[in-house]
């Protein structure tokens, strides 16, 4: 009876404590979230195949352009890889090119394109835009860095239909038409194609790429 009388406050204060602990860990306390950048870390691949945002290097800016370079790197939290041999580890060497991130090459890294600009002019136009690496290139610096690329947009016109409506059906202006060019394809059309003349230049200019679409993008 003693003992009955003696377990039940400690009990209680069990379920107290359990209640209370509970309550910490839903109200937020305790952190259970997945850090966002495992989404793009596969799990138990070789660590030296890592995309850039699961792991962290001691990256040395004082090596030589163009060089072949190694760099101690470690992965993050709650990310895990393998090594050759297919052993967990946590710490490995990557090989790389000595350079910054914005001297690689254009396959190497993406950017958000305009249609702002004028595909088909001379010179070519250019536009300053964010490019950002691709996840599984290694470079040195900032992976997001503004760049000026050529304008490279297409509104969805097609060459060869282009050059086909200008073959048969010039005379009448259907490829500049095409093309979204009204004025110059009502010229052609109460002009019977400037009586043969301009349906034979249009067809040496669309052929050769010197006239393209009216909103200056490049052909599909």
């Amino acid at each position: 009876m003693a003992a009955a009388v003696v377990l039940r406050p400690v009990c209680r204060l069990c379920r107290v404590v359990l209640f209370l602990s509970q309550f910490y860990i839903l109200s937020g306390g305790e952190s259970t979230d997945i850090p966002p950048y495992v989404m793009k870390c596969p799990s138990n691949g070789l660590c030296s195949r890592l995309p850039a945002d699961c792991i962290d290097c001691k990256t040395n800016f004082s090596c030589v352009y163009g060089k072949p370079v190694t760099f101690d790197c470690t992965v993050k939290p709650s990310v895990t890889c393998v090594d050759p041999d297919f052993k967990s580890q946590k710490s490995f060497v990557l090989n790389m090119t000595c350079r910054f991130c914005w001297q690689l090459p254009e396959a190497d890294y993406e950017c958000v394109s305009s249609s702002n600009c004028r595909a088909v002019s001379c010179p070519r136009q250019r536009y300053a835009t964010n490019c950002t690496v691709r996840d599984h290139i290694h470079c040195l610096g900032n992976r997001t860095f503004l760049k000026m690329v050529y304008c490279n947009w297409t509104g969805g016109y097609k060459w060869s239909t282009a050059l086909a409506l200008s073959i048969t059906l010039g005379g009448f202006g259907a490829d500049r038409f095409y093309l979204g060019q009204w004025r110059e394809g009502l010229g052609k059309l109460f002009s019977f194609g400037g009586l043969g003349i301009w349906t034979l230049i249009d067809v040496l200019l669309i052929g050769v790429g010197y006239v393209g679409p009216a909103d200056g993008s490049l052909y599909i």
